[in-house]
């Protein structure tokens, strides 16, 4: 007994303290997502939404037959946003948002032979607490102006903030683009390659009955006199 009293205090000792007034909703980021939606299948995903806030949602078909698929996009209160049928990509943005799950389906039901690589990321607008960027201007800002303004630093460096994460989305999207065209090149080839070793059987068996059909035609059936 005193030993595991002993244990329990050291464990005690060892976590921190958490205070109920700092706990929080942890800050909502941008997602990707690849998933593989069998045949028949529907397959839905729930994304958490801040109120007030932009949300944006881009998908790709970067594998399967037809490269096509069935999107629909649903608000927290279920009130249909995008409904779209047999579709290989697509971009929707919801602004302003509400404060829920929206629900984001994919449908592959009207397939029933082919499955679909599915590739789709979600984007939030990263808006800012102004009280945030405010006591971090207070905390660098020295005493004495400088010929620079401080407002003019702080615009410059949101902008570039801004540009690099819309360059991290595009990437990410290229490489969908990228994804999908490899696959319809690999199957491209593939089908080059059975129809080429299709011809080439057929034109050995046309070569093998000519040949054999010469040699009937020169061949001298008639009997050798005595």
């Amino acid at each position: 007994m005193a030993a595991g009293a002993a244990v329990a205090l050291a464990l005690w000792l060892l976590v921190p303290a958490v205070r109920v007034g700092e706990a929080g909703p942890p800050p909502i980021q941008d997602g990707e997502f690849t998933f593989l939606l069998p045949a028949g299948r529907k397959q839905c995903f729930y994304q958490s939404a801040p109120a007030n806030a932009s949300l944006e949602t881009e998908y790709q078909v970067i594998g399967g037959a037809g490269l096509d698929v069935d999107f629909t996009l649903e608000s927290p209160q279920g009130v249909l946003l995008v409904s779209e049928s047999r579709k290989a990509d697509g971009v929707h943005t919801v602004e302003p948002t509400e404060a829920g799950d929206y629900r984001l389906c994919f449908d592959n039901s009207f397939s029933t032979i082919s499955e679909k690589l599915v590739f789709f990321e979600l984007i939030f607008d990263s808006f800012q607490d102004e009280e945030e960027v405010e006591g971090w201007a207070e905390a660098v800002e020295p005493e004495e102006m400088l010929d620079v303004k401080m407002e003019d630093i702080k615009e410059s460096i949101e902008t570039m903030r801004t540009r690099l994460e819309r360059s991290i989305q595009m990437l990410t999207l290229l490489r969908a683009f990228e994804a999908r065209d490899r696959n319809l090149q690999e199957d491209n080839l593939e089908r080059v390659n059975f129809w080429s070793a299709a011809n080439v059987a057929v034109l050995l068996l046309v070569a093998v009955l000519q040949v054999c059909t010469l040699k009937r035609f020169f061949h001298d059936k008639r009997p050798v006199p005595t």
